[in-house]
């Protein structure tokens, strides 16, 4: 294994964790001011509708994949600044 894999192992699990909670209260800010209701719709809340829960996990899942996209990228560039190679 590269040096650069191995700078990225730790570091990638240590950023994915940060965008994680990040992308969390991404979701909740966005869901906020979406719906205007602080707590988005579980699936298992029999009080919403399909399309409110649909609706909010649909948003979730994208804000979710877009962070963790920037966050793998930005991981990569950095390593390969420090390392000059690429960890993929």
């Amino acid at each position: 294994m590269s040096g650069s894999k191995i700078l990225y192992k730790p570091l990638g699990m240590a950023f994915g964790m940060l965008g994680g909670a990040v992308a969390s209260a991404l979701f909740n800010r966005t869901w906020k001011a979406v719906a205007g209701q602080d707590d988005a719709p579980d699936a298992h809340d029999e009080n919403r509708a399909w399309g409110e829960i649909l609706a909010a996990a649909a948003l979730q899942g994208a804000i979710f994949a877009v962070v963790k996209a920037a966050v793998d990228r930005g991981g990569a560039v950095g390593v390969r600044r420090v390392t000059g190679t690429w960890p993929g």
